[in-house]
């Protein structure tokens, strides 16, 4: 498909000005609904194909998700797209404002590998409930979705909404035109990349890159509190596409007392929820799977694996792995890692440690101590924290989902997906009926203290001087 002509073809749709109705928003909306529906047989089995996903994981974590996207933005569109009013001050009377909410044009949305039908929808039905065309541009690396979605957008939905297939040649054609948004799923190497194309025509972007997230796990006296955490703590490592996820947890800091415990329930917990590779995804591809064998080769990296660590190159496995105080200046604690590999770091001062690194996607932190919550929240910077639980956060529709600093720009999910496809148009009324000569020159000392009054809003001084009573 040539990609000059389908850029064309959608600002064509736009300008028609066919998305700007409440009708064609829902049936676009309801049209993704069906598809997730009438196909979900097939997204199971493309995602099974691209990642080794098991369909209850597909559906936990991509198809259920969706669904309840869809039905939340359907049930919220008309109050999304309705023009909220707003407060206008008595010094602007007779006077009324509005903001409304309106679609910002033509977007392209660059979704990503590890979760390729969740992160291709979640970014559209925002850009569909706020009224614009699309391009949706999926990722190579998970050539089964990508070839989904490119078969079935186009039955369900109208030509307002275009798909394009390809690898990196084909993201740089799309980025070589001008685009009214770029919203981006995936790497910070690909994402500055995406910021300087945008930069030639002033596009603005949605980054949701990621990072190293890490999750803080106080010493816990509870049994009942320990079970818990061990369960979220691996379910968020070993659960989402075997920890290739963004909002997987990368690390953990405990406390050295604490850490031989943690361990040795972890992997009881492994050996109970994870071992066997039909409760896991794959590792996606090649590429990936040797970057993270690469950070086993590192001789004082491997030394710290306390648990797994074996690798099959054929079937791109990758067992639950445990590494205990990996040197902190070695690749792993570096780099995000993306992959079924968790290590522990003891440590006393887990805030002190993050005030002095890249700012996460999300802080996770597994504590009773109200102390430790309020320096979490006061003392470090990250796109948003969990307590005691995680991944979770993300299905929260009333909660932003987006990151800061390095781990990206912009947020999503619910209201604001609409409002991250919006532009809210200020508004605002008057009449003829009013007219002030203190605006205009020639200027005299009444008219400064007259819009000295003003700018208070002192509405008695105002009177006073326009009554001839006070200078």
């Amino acid at each position: 498909m040539e990609v000059k002509r389908v850029v064309k073809e959608a600002r064509e749709a736009f300008e028609s000005g066919v998305t700007r109705s409440y009708s064609w928003r829902r049936s676009q909306l309801r049209a993704l609904k069906s598809i997730l529906l009438e196909k979900e047989a097939d997204i199971f089995n493309a995602l099974k194909l691209d990642l080794g996903k098991h369909r209850i994981e597909a559906y936990r974590d991509e198809v259920g998700l969706l669904n309840k996207s869809v039905d939340h933005a359907l049930k919220n569109l008309k109050k999304w797209m309705a023009p909220k009013k707003v407060d206008v001050p008595l010094a602007y009377f007779p006077g009324t404002g509005e903001i409304v909410a309106e679609p910002l044009g033509v977007v392209l949305i660059f979704s990503s590998w590890n979760f390729p039908i969740g992160l291709s929808f979640e970014p559209l039905i925002g850009a569909i409930s706020a009224g614009n065309a699309v391009v949706l541009k999926p990722s190579e690396l998970a050539p089964a979705s990508s070839a989904f979605l490119a078969t079935h957008l186009p039955k369900y939905l109208d030509n307002s909404v275009r798909v394009v297939e390809g690898g990196s040649h084909v993201g740089e054609q799309l980025l070589e035109h001008k685009w009214d948004k770029i919203f981006f799923t995936g790497s910070s190497r690909v994402g500055r990349i995406i910021m300087t194309a945008a930069a030639k025509h002033l596009t603005p972007v949605t980054l949701e890159l990621g990072g190293k997230c890490p999750a803080i796990i106080d010493t816990l006296s509870r049994a009942r509190d320990i079970e818990v955490t061990i369960n979220r703590v691996a379910g968020a490592k070993w659960g989402p596409c075997s920890g290739q996820a963004c909002i997987a947890i990368d690390y953990l800091l405990v406390e050295e007392q604490f850490a031989p415990l943690l361990v040795d329930l972890l992997k009881a917990k492994i050996k109970q929820s994870y071992k066997d590779p039909e409760n896991a995804a794959r590792i996606a591809h090649k590429q990936q799977f040797q970057r993270l064998s690469n950070f086993l080769n590192d001789s004082a990296v491997a030394a710290s694996v306390v648990y797994g660590g074996s690798l099959n190159a054929e079937s791109l496995l990758i067992e639950p792995t445990i590494l205990l105080n990996p040197p902190l200046d070695s690749e792993i604690m570096r780099e995000e890692i993306f992959g079924p590999l968790l290590p522990l770091k003891k440590i006393e001062d887990s805030i002190e440690f993050l005030k002095v690194r890249p700012k996460p996607l999300i802080i996770y932190a597994f504590t009773v101590d109200e102390k430790l919550k309020r320096r979490v929240i006061e003392e470090t910077s990250s796109g948003s924290i969990t307590f005691n639980d995680a991944i979770l956060q993300f299905a929260v529709d009333s909660l932003p989902f987006g990151g800061t600093g390095e781990s990206g720009f912009g947020k999503y999910h619910g209201k604001f997906s609409f409002d991250q496809f919006s532009h809210g148009k200020a508004i605002l009324r008057r009449s003829f009926l009013i007219e002030l000569s203190a605006r205009y020159p020639p200027w005299n000392e009444w008219k400064l203290q007259f819009i000295r009054y003003f700018y208070r809003f002192n509405y008695i001084g105002m009177l006073l001087i326009l009554l001839g009573l006070k200078r």
